[in-house]
């Protein structure tokens, strides 16, 4: 027999900094949420693929590892008790006829919800892997061998020789912050200019010069030896197919994640580019105490920034508010004047 279905205000789907923001911005206007998300810690990619890569825009913080921006969001939504679906995957969100919405997840939960938010980042997602032969067979060989898609701990790269592949902002903000630890970081990428943050580039090139950073460029990742021990060299090419081996003890190839927002796309609402379509003035995302918050929806202005997710989930934590409360007059108080209440009803 079914389990009857868990009723609260809201409830968001996604755990990481946008969905921890939006449970606080809940949370302070009375707002009861639950958090769906599929995977098994709160924190979403920052939790996942980076916890102590250093984060530089966050407002009031010059430097803040990934990690403990996710703790302090934590913290900060505590004192409105949100509850964790962890590990499980919303399904299917159908509506009641009081307007309610009934979500149904993988593992057999049903949360019967006032309004939703959906603040799942890019969804389901794992990284792009590079077209190399053999490349699974140095996979999984443990952090600061082989191949790995992501740095935990910076440690695990103490002393060693690390290949960065990519020209975005992982590759070069990890470029930056291995110098401290590893023997020698080479950078390849296929052209001079790298897409990433100008003051980052900078910091890279300088290092360049007064540290252990060598970019290689322009240069393609063609091969890789080694052997049960692990990884020995990575092969490099130029545009004119002239070879060049670095030594590696692995390699960190950032090639961007591939992204799939799974059964989200069947609910009706506006998809564009495997992003959620919202109206920014709102965050409505087309379909009647359903918004949307982070990296998954775009409007015109867009800009996949974790600020800018914070100021969505706190407009759409405001319209989940009117959609749930539309006979209740609000009265705006800032958080100086209204402080936080333990606990939301």
């Amino acid at each position: 027999m079914a389990n009857a279905p868990i009723t609260t205000d809201v409830a968001i789907i996604g755990a990481g900094p946008v969905g921890l923001f939006a449970v606080f911005q809940c949370g302070m206007l009375k707002l009861s949420c639950h958090v769906i998300d599929a995977l098994d810690d709160v924190g979403g990619q920052l939790t996942a693929l980076y916890p102590e890569k250093p984060i530089y825009d966050i407002p009031g913080h010059p430097e803040i590892l990934a990690g403990n921006l996710i703790s302090m969001l934590e913290a900060q939504a505590a004192p409105f008790k949100p509850v964790y679906h962890l590990s499980q995957q919303v399904i299917g969100v159908d509506e009641l006829d009081d307007g309610r919405l009934l979500l149904s997840t993988t593992k057999g939960v049903q949360i019967d919800a006032g309004a939703v938010i959906i603040a799942a980042g890019v969804g389901a997602f794992g990284p792009n892997r590079p077209p190399l032969d053999g490349i699974k067979d140095f996979e999984g060989m443990g952090p600061g061998r082989g191949v790995n898609y992501m740095v935990k701990r910076r440690e695990d790269f103490r002393g060693k020789k690390v290949v960065i592949a990519g020209g975005g902002d992982s590759a070069v903000d990890w470029a930056v912050s291995l110098s401290d630890v590893a023997e020698s970081i080479k950078v390849v990428h296929r052209r001079p200019k790298f897409r990433a943050a100008p003051d980052m580039v900078a910091r890279m090139e300088e290092l360049t010069k007064t540290g252990n950073v060598e970019l290689v460029v322009p240069y393609q990742l063609a091969g890789l030896d080694g052997g049960a021990d692990g990884l020995t060299a990575v092969t490099v090419a130029d545009l004119d197919g002239n070879a060049r081996t670095l030594d590696a003890d692995v390699l960190l190839p950032f090639f961007g994640l591939s992204q799939n927002i799974g059964p989200i796309a069947d609910w009706g609402l506006g998809i564009e580019h495997n992003h959620i379509t919202v109206d920014p003035s709102d965050m409505s995302a087309g379909r009647s105490g359903i918004f949307g918050a982070g990296d998954i929806i775009t409007y015109p202005g867009k800009l996949k920034l974790i600020l800018m997710g914070f100021s969505e989930a706190a407009l759409a934590a405001h319209s989940a508010r009117d959609y749930v409360h539309p006979d209740e007059a609000y009265h705006f108080e800032h958080s100086t004047s209204a402080g936080v209440p333990g606990a939301a009803h």
